[in-house]
């Protein structure tokens, strides 16, 4: 039932959910615990969904971010899942979101640029079908189409990932990065897609990667839901 409600109208549950759903197998007190927080959350915003308000001038946009080992520890080193970098991302058209995730990435990025280039990789799978599936609908019914931007957190490392995504190059530090992840250049480079960073707390993909403050995730979930 959680999986399903933050697959359809309550997004800012997705990374709780997700996380709890990683030990359904072998759950342990904690995790019980989690689940009744978050049945918690749900009685106490019981009337509350996504609220749409289209914006037209703003097309569509899709926010990406990354948390880059977030779930290692001191006390649990050995264990190679706590080292996965978590993706997260929002696709969003007319201001609305469309689309969302928060899963963790099947490979151990070895730096935050990795990690946030492997996020980006992961969600312009999904922007780049549906771009082409906004062409063939505006034959059809005029809508507004702009181009799509994607919107990364301005952190240095981050830079390092908006940088390598728009040149052609590799640096030592990045040449190991697999191939597959390299497919959306070419719509970087005929201007397809845009290249635009975020300021962190503007990133609403926040949100889908790690557990927030209650000021930081009221406010992007006003962002993200319209309440």
């Amino acid at each position: 039932m959680l999986t399903y409600m933050q697959g359809t109208s309550r997004p800012e549950l997705a990374f709780a959910v997700h996380q709890a759903a990683r030990f359904c197998i072998d759950p342990k007190l904690s995790h019980e615990r989690a689940i009744h927080r978050i049945g918690k959350y749900l009685k106490g915003t019981e009337d509350k969904g996504i609220t749409f308000r289209p914006d037209p001038d703003k097309g569509l946009e899709c926010f990406v971010d990354a948390d880059f080992a977030g779930g290692w520890n001191k006390g649990d080193a050995s264990n190679a899942d706590a080292v996965l970098s978590r993706t997260g991302y929002v696709i969003m058209n007319a201001g609305c979101p469309v689309h969302w995730c928060s899963k963790l990435q099947t490979e151990i990025a070895l730096s935050t640029t990795e990690a946030e280039y492997i996020a980006l990789s992961q969600s312009l799978r999904e922007v780049i079908p549906l771009i082409e599936l906004l062409k063939e609908i505006n034959e059809v019914f005029t809508i507004y189409l702009p181009t799509p931007k994607i919107k990364c957190k301005v952190y240095e490392d981050n830079e390092s990932c908006i940088s390598l995504a728009m040149k052609q190059k590799f640096s030592p530090r990045t040449k190991h990065i697999a191939l597959k992840y390299h497919h959306f250049r070419a719509h970087v480079n005929n201007r397809t897609i845009d290249m635009v960073p975020v300021d962190t707390k503007e990133q609403i993909a926040d949100i889908f990667t790690k557990p927030l403050d209650e000021g930081p995730f009221i406010y992007l979930r006003k962002k993200l839901n319209g309440w």
